[in-house]
């Protein structure tokens, strides 16, 4: 069962998908710079059909989303210029995540995509007692992880202009020596973008499945 609907007070709306059996672990999916796409209402999808129960609000005002660079990049400057807005909206959505009647257990986790990725990252350091598990893709934070106490994932391009290695890494050693339970995968041949299908030219159907498959399980360890 899929719906949208408005993330607390916010003039944001989001995307919600909730298993057959009606129940389940609650994770929030924090879109990239294109906006609420269906590239990130198909993770929700996805998730809902192992028995997940996935939110995905959207960052951006008015639901606008983005087909090429330049529009994505117009709409992230946008953002950048008020990013409270956003944070505001990710923090309404955890609230109401975790406040669903379908969502079981005290905590959820959360899964972000490029410029959601951040999000998520900055979600386990300022609701530390909310999340439990971070899975980030091709993003960073360099925030500070000694308030959080989340497991993190993270799924990184071999060739990314945007995260390169050396930051990727250096962002993996600070949540480590935050003394918590970290890793962090690189895929060989691979940009930015990797996972989302809507992205041929970046799409990588092998890595995206193996990416799904170690979400899959690490989800599974982290929420039961």
């Amino acid at each position: 069962m899929a719906e949208w609907l408005q993330i607390g007070s916010t003039k944001h709306r989001g995307y919600l998908a909730i298993p057959e059996s009606g129940s389940g672990a609650g994770v929030l999916v924090l879109h990239a710079w294109w906006g609420l796409t269906g590239d990130c209402t198909d993770v929700c999808d996805r998730l809902a059909e192992h028995g997940f129960v996935a939110l995905a609000p959207d960052l951006y005002a008015g639901g606008a989303t983005a087909a090429t660079i330049s529009e994505a990049d117009v709409l992230a400057n946008a953002h950048d210029s008020a990013p409270e807005v956003a944070e505001a909206v990710v923090l309404s959505a955890i609230d109401q995540l975790r406040g669903l009647e379908a969502v079981t257990g005290e905590q959820i986790s959360i899964i972000g995509f490029s410029l959601g990725a951040y999000w998520a990252l900055h979600a386990s350091q300022v609701r530390p007692d909310d999340i439990s598990a971070v899975v980030t893709v091709y993003g960073t934070n360099a925030g500070d992880y000694s308030t959080a106490r989340a497991a993190y994932l993270g799924h990184f391009a071999e060739r990314d202009n945007f995260e390169p290695l050396e930051v990727v890494q250096g962002i993996e050693t600070k949540i480590r020596d935050a003394n918590h339970d970290v890793t962090f995968h690189v895929y060989p041949g691979t940009g930015h973008w990797f996972a989302e299908p809507s992205q041929s030219e970046a799409y990588s159907a092998r890595a995206a499945e193996l990416m799904w498959d170690r979400t899959l399980a690490f989800l599974k360890e982290h929420l039961r």
